[in-house]
């Protein structure tokens, strides 16, 4: 479905500081992972309008691209890049995503509301959009990787990849996957063969299962903060034309957590859960 993917980090970035803290986690994450971040903007109606009040051409975007990609560099010491693409941030991001190949996206969000590029709405959008992997943070700040990472299961639908995505950056991070998971029968066989495959790869894990008399999503959001998670891991699903990914309310809930907790976003890269991926 898509092609091969590289080890790259692409970050679109609208110059806020919540663009500025996206940043920030893309080139930490990076620095773990070994892999090159690559900064995005999108030059759209809202920043040619700000270019025009202020008297600037687009090659200001290009020289505040470079002094960042300059930063990044001495204080990460990893590669980085910086792009400045004409376009809408609804097709742009993913369009970059797909010709350089980025392996993750890290996505700055202003929460569900506000004036800037990526909004709520926005965010939810480019996330389903997206060849890769989607982190999405806020105004927190989050340091030394993902220590304590919470994957929410509630049901036996293809788990394979997020599965795979999890054991990758738990790996990675030498971290904990925190399994919460809906109660069930059938949850229980797929996170018994989700905690197989921890154990054959040596990630760490407990499980604990919700009670059966309350609303799930803040569930989630209750146990990733009171066990100071650093990431929480959700699955998009495709729709029933199996042309586009969709995210349930409670996964929008999970998104913008007032806990400001960052949140991993997966669209399944082929819609049989076949393993695609080589970690």
């Amino acid at each position: 479905m898509y092609e091969k993917m590289n080890n790259i980090v692409l970050v679109p970035t609208d110059f806020t500081t919540v663009g500025d803290n996206a940043i920030n986690q893309a080139a930490e994450a990076a620095k773990y992972l070994k892999y090159k971040v690559v900064i995005l903007h999108v030059i759209d109606k809202i920043t040619k309008s700000q270019l025009k009040k202020e008297n600037l051409t687009e090659d200001s975007i290009l020289k505040k691209l470079n002094l960042i990609t300059k930063e990044i560099k001495e204080n990460y010491k990893i590669e980085a890049e910086g792009i400045a693409r004409k376009g809408s941030i609804f097709t742009t991001i993913s369009d970059v995503a797909k010709e350089t190949g980025a392996n993750l996206l890290y996505l700055g969000t202003h929460g569900k509301v506000g004036m800037q590029h990526i909004t709520g709405s926005f965010a939810l959008k480019v996330i389903t959009s997206s060849p890769a992997p989607v982190i999405v943070v806020q105004k927190r700040t989050f340091i030394n990787g993902y220590n304590r990472i919470v994957l929410p299961i509630t049901s036996s639908a293809g788990p394979w990849e997020k599965t795979k995505w999890a054991a990758h950056i738990a790996k990675q991070f030498n971290s904990e996957i925190h399994i919460y998971q809906m109660s069930g029968a059938d949850i229980d066989k797929a996170t018994k063969q989700i905690t197989e495959f921890f154990v054959k790869n040596g990630v760490k894990y407990t499980i604990e299962v919700s009670p059966k008399n309350s609303n799930f999503e803040n569930q989630v959001i209750d146990y990733a903060t009171s066990n100071n998670a650093d990431l929480i891991m959700i699955m998009t699903d495709p729709d029933q034309s199996l042309k586009k990914f969709i995210l349930g309310s409670w996964d929008k809930q999970l998104i913008f957590n007032t806990s400001q907790i960052p949140v991993m976003c997966i669209n399944p890269r082929n819609f049989e859960w076949r393993k695609i991926v080589s970690y």
